[in-house]
């Protein structure tokens, strides 16, 4: 193994060696460079990390912390974040493969969640309820629920921890992080700054590593009371049957192969532009890719027109170059992966009218290039199954019911796009779409004040906004009499 810098795990505050002593590479995908090795966990590093956390949420330092002083920890973590806002972008672009620009902007906006959950501590409350005696008090209160496992992955390693760690720490919870294998290094920063901000050692904890080595034990842990995942299908119905034969909570945010709309009513030059941001954007890794594009026949050859000219135009590149476009997949199997789906989608009987092909992107890395398919229908597996990368099919449609029906064909419903500038329809596509999240004449906006969920198999749980609290929470209903006279003989009668 070349000598790299080493990162360790992140356990009760501090960096700790794998308990193996094993270390694994991980390389810059735009060049194939080796950037660090990073401890290779496993079942004992889980142990050691979710006891250091069940530590710090049983110490009366963390359990007795109000709520609003928890909110102060969280703000000045936002704080943190933006300050080292740079080094953090860096490191992910080199990661992963993002343009470094799209991570500038993410770490501006990124602080923005922490400020938003930091308002929400001293927000989280029950209610008294009504009863039919007088002198018997109820309420509710929400309580945490102990340590919560979070399961990362490599395709925004910060945006999508942060939708685990902030309301798990919001709600008082501490956190055990397995980041995916391919990202390790800016979540083990992100440890190091909460633990700056001033929250307990223990609270945050990152043990690094493959899924079955470390992601595995850590699902099947005795020790926690909730797990939160974001990644393949596949993998979340695993996670799910675990954690219901343990009888604790799951949040899954799986995958999903979104529509994408366009009516003949749009202004299809912004469509066309919505179309290109919503599947080549971070070069189609995203879960909420809009890979099925449906244009109406009357605008159908202008949208691809438009759609195919930009793809042939976008600039593939170094993602730490400001000019840059595109930058590489992930990591050689995935790229690989893309080019499987493009040949199976030939195969098929699917043309490619741009892009179908693997480069190095003139660095040696795991590029692959734009790519529009047509000649396509709803169900070919090119269309049907998930590929996350820039591989865009592009289908026509007639009417509304017969769009309605085809977007709605598939396994996932996590987005959807509508481009139309008919008010009413945009209203009637909302309630129709079997999608969590959909965007009207825009694609791929979120806010941290929005809940989003996946319907189907795209997940199971919410992120974000005020309703994620009661996921990351318990319900506790107490009752007090307030008579102090005799308690009734439960065998007497009362009239």
């Amino acid at each position: 193994m070349s000598e790299s810098p080493k990162l360790q795990h992140f356990i009760g505050g501090e960096p700790v060696a794998p308990s193996s002593g094993e270390y694994f590479e991980s390389t810059n995908p735009a060049t194939r460079e080796v950037l660090y090795q990073a401890a290779r966990g496993n079942a004992a590093d889980i142990d050691a990390a979710v006891a250091s956390a069940t530590e710090s949420f049983d110490d009366p330092r963390w359990r007795d912390l109000s709520q609003t002083k928890r909110g102060h920890l969280l703000r000045r973590l936002g704080d943190l974040i933006g300050e080292h806002g740079e080094e953090l972008a860096r490191s992910e672009s080199l990661d992963n493969g993002k343009l470094l620009r799209e991570m500038r902007g993410q770490l501006t906006t990124l602080p923005e969640y922490y400020y938003y959950y930091a308002g929400l501590a001293d927000k989280i409350h029950g209610d008294v309820i009504p009863t039919s005696d007088r002198q018997v008090l109820n309420y509710t209160v929400r309580e945490p629920l102990g340590v919560v496992g979070a399961i990362t992955p490599w395709n925004s390693p910060l945006t999508l921890t942060t939708s685990k760690l902030a309301p798990a720490l919001c709600a008082g919870n501490t956190v055990v992080i397995k980041p995916s294998e391919y990202t390790s290094a800016t979540v083990l920063k992100l440890a190091e700054l909460v633990i700056e901000a001033g929250f307990p050692p223990a609270a945050v904890n990152v043990v690094t590593g493959f899924g079955a080595e470390a992601g595995q034990p850590l699902v099947d842990h005795p020790g926690l009371a909730k797990i939160s995942f974001t990644g393949s299908t596949a993998t979340g119905s695993r996670i799910a049957s675990a954690t219901a034969g343990r009888f604790i909570g799951s949040t899954l945010e799986l995958g999903g192969k979104s529509p994408n709309i366009v009516f003949d009513d749009a202004n299809v030059a912004n469509a066309a532009t919505g179309v290109v941001a919503g599947i080549f954007a971070a070069a189609g890794q995203t879960c909420i890719a809009g890979s099925r594009v449906f244009a109406h026949r009357a605008i159908y050859d202008e949208l691809l027109e438009r759609v195919s000219e930009r793809a042939r135009s976008i600039r593939m590149g170094n993602p730490l170059d400001d000019a840059t476009e595109l930058g590489p997949l992930a990591f050689e199997d995935q790229r690989d992966k893309v080019a499987s789906y493009v040949d199976l989608g030939r195969s098929e009987g699917a043309r490619v009218l741009t892009g179908g092909r693997a480069t190095d992107g003139g660095l040696g890395g795991f590029f692959y290039e734009p790519t529009v398919l047509v000649d396509v229908n709803n169900q070919m597996r090119v269309v049907r199954e998930e590929i996350f990368g820039p591989v865009a099919a592009i289908m026509p449609f007639d009417t509304e019911d017969e769009v309605v029906a085809l977007a709605n064909d598939t396994e996932y419903g996590l987005a959807a796009g509508v481009w139309t500038t008919n008010l009413a329809r945009a209203h009637r596509m909302a309630g129709r779409l079997d999608a969590g999240t959909i965007w009207v004449n825009t694609y791929r906006a979120m806010s941290p004040m929005s809940p989003r969920q996946g319907f189907k198999s795209s997940g199971v749980g919410v992120e974000h906004g005020t309703e994620t609290m009661k996921e990351y929470t318990r319900l506790k209903s107490v009752w007090i009499n307030t008579d102090e006279g005799p308690v009734p003989d439960p065998f007497v009668m009362r009239s």
